[in-house]
This record gives structure tokens, C-alpha cells and sequence, in this order.
């Protein structure tokens, strides 16, 4: 530990060891044998290396011990650069004052029904969904968000982050049909409360938004909310489209209900149960609304999650290493 609270790390400290390799293997091993029997003579080879090597400058004995040096050093460098030392900096507290929030958004067949009306004109649920979710996303500054999209089955599309803009992304890339054409409401709240368990209570809740019933998925959508109640997760649930829509026929406009698929009951239940809140949104200015009202939740202060940065140390040495290295060639070279 030094001063102010920086302080250095060594991650692979075992490979310091390794600092000793070349002069173990120096001391130890045989050396080579000059004058092999078998090796060819040259009755002038002397003369000739002394010419090239300069071996009868008065400074060639120090110009050698300055090159094993440096060859010391630069080896010295790498074994520093492998051993993977870093500094820690000081430590950074970053406060939490928002809530880990989940969506599970309904991505089933009959969210491509256009009954939403925008500016007088009908377009379809998925299509105003990603509009106002993606505003609603935008506004959660200091929040941690979460995807979950589902038909026939739930599927993680992304895990809390406070990367508001991936998870906008992600919402406005998703094709209907991608999940299935079912509803696995039950799934994809169970999904999302396995995401939520481990974080602190009173600070989390999942937004439910879908326009029909549980008829797919293993897990059943009031089983899942007994479970978020038992884990202190509020679900705030959505339940969208039009009450009724003008459809021509043969025999003249008729007027249909095409939200006769949604649970409303079941929808109710499950925002009851753990103190959530049921909305119904036939248009997109209701869907507007309620994501502004969900929008309002008061932040709670979590545990602040502290940080220390990390500088690695191998750029300059390993840098340092690799100009030495090329200076010791240099040198070689002028010297042949």
C-alpha cells in the first residue's frame, strides 16, 4: 500500500520466479565445448574474427558487459510485463439511487393487431410499444434495466445494466414471432424474478406488458406472483388493446373486440398480489400515460457499490523491453 490509498497488485506473482531461469540455466548446464574434435579448422579464422568482432579495441571487453546488461534488463522487463502487476487507484464509492426494473414485453402473434391509434391513424401494439417503452427507457436515468421478451416461451434479451441505450436497442430490433406465437406469461415473470432475487428488496419491480392470456410455459403467471410477493418484487402489469374496432364487412361495418384474449382477472391478480398496480391502455396516448405514471416510482438509495480503478503496468515495461531489444540489434549490427 503507498500513499493515498494507491495501491500495487501483482496477479500472476508466480512468474517472478522465472526471473532466475537464464542464470540457473547459465551455471548448470555444461558449457559448450570450444574445441570439438570434429570441428573444422580454418587456419586463418582467427585473424578473420578478431577483423569483424573487433575483438582488439581496448573497449570491447566493457562494450560486452554493457550488452549483457542490457540483455539482463530486457529480460528482467518481460518477466515484470507477464507477472501482470497493476496499480489500484483509490477507492470510488458510486452511489445507487434508482431501481433494478425488468420488462417483459408480450412478443406473441396477436401484437401485430393494429388497433392502436396515433395522430388519427391505426398502427400496430408492437410497433407503439417500442415507441413509448423506448421513451420510458430513456427517462429511467440511474435505474438499472432488464429485457425479457416472450410468446410461447420467455427469453432473457438483456440483463440489468445501466446501459439505457442497448436495452432500447434491443426492444426496438425484436420481431414478432422470434418466441413463438403463444403466451407464456407465467415464463417470462419467472425469468425475470430469478434475475431480481439476489438484489436488495423494495428496490425492484417487473413491468408486465401484454395483450392476451396464459396459454403457454410451464410456470403459472399467479404461482410466479406469489413467489416475486415472497421476494418483496412489485409487478406492474399492462394489459393492451382496444376495447373495440370498427371492421368493414359484407353486411356493413361491424364493431369487434379484439382484446377478448386479454386476462384481464388474471392481470389484476397478479399486480395485487404483490403490490403492484393493474393498467389497461387501449391507445397509444393511455400507454403514454401509464408508463409516465410508472415513471414516477421514487427512487430508493441502495448500497453504494465501490470501484478502484486499474492502470496495468505491462504497457511500459513491455514497451520499454521492445525499444531496448531493438537497440541491442542495432548495436549488433553495427558491430558486424
Amino acid at each position: 500500500m503507498v500513499k493515498g490509498g494507491v495501491m500495487i497488485q501483482i496477479a500472476y506473482p508466480w512468474e517472478l520466479i522465472t526471473v532466475f531461469l537464464p542464470f540457473l540455466i547459465y551455471y548448470t548446464l555444461p558449457k559448450a565445448n570450444q574445441q570439438a574434435a570434429n570441428a573444422l579448422r580454418v587456419p586463418f579464422f582467427e585473424q578473420l574474427y578478431q577483423a569483424f568482432s573487433n575483438e582488439n579495441t581496448p573497449n570491447n571487453g566493457n562494450t560486452k558487459s554493457k550488452l549483457k546488461y542490457l540483455l539482463v534488463l530486457i529480460w528482467i522487463l518481460m518477466v515484470i510485463s507477464g507477472s501482470g502487476i497493476q496499480w489500484l487507484g483509490k477507492p470510488i464509492a458510486l452511489p445507487q439511487t434508482g431501481r433494478d426494473l425488468f420488462m417483459t414485453i408480450d412478443l406473441s402473434g396477436s401484437m401485430q393487431t393494429p388497433d392502436m391509434v396515433v395522430n388519427g391513424q391505426a398502427q400496430t401494439r408492437i410497433d407503439v410499444v417500442k415507441q413509448v417503452a423506448s421513451q420510458f427507457i430513456d427517462n429511467r436515468n440511474g435505474d438499472r434495466l432488464g429485457l425479457v421478451l416472450f410468446g410461447s416461451r420467455a427469453y432473457l434479451q438483456t440483463p440489468l445494466t445501466f446501459d439505457r441505450k442497448t436495452v432500447a436497442q434491443m426492444l426496438n430490433d425484436a420481431t414478432l414471432g422470434i418466441a413463438g406465437p403463444q403466451t407464456a406469461i407465467g415464463d417470462a415473470l419467472g425469468l425475470g424474478i430469478k434475475q431480481l432475487i439476489d438484489h436488495p428488496k423494495n428496490s425492484k419491480a417487473i413491468i408486465l406488458l401484454t395483450d392476451g392470456g396464459n396459454n403457454s410455459g410451464v410456470m403459472e403467471p399467479l404461482a410466479a406472483a406469489k413467489l416475486a410477493a415472497q421476494e418483496h418484487i412489485k409487478i406492474y402489469t399492462i394489459g393492451l388493446g382496444a376495447e373495440q374496432i370498427a371492421v368493414p364487412g359484407m353486411f356493413g361495418t361491424q364493431i369487434i373486440n379484439p382484446s377478448k384474449d386479454l386476462d384481464v382477472d388474471s392481470l389484476k391478480q397478479i399486480a395485487q398480489l404483490t403490490g403492484g398496480e393493474f393498467f389497461r391502455a387501449e391507445d397509444a396516448a393511455s400507454l403514454a400515460n401509464i408508463y409516465a405514471q410508472i415513471n414516477q416510482l421514487e427512487p430508493i438509495k441502495s448500497a453504494e457499490i465501490t470501484i478502484r480503478p486499474i492502470t496495468p503496468f505491462y504497457p511500459w515495461s513491455l514497451g520499454l523491453a521492445l525499444i531496448l531489444s531493438f537497440i541491442l540489434i542495432l548495436i549488433k549490427l553495427r558491430r558486424s
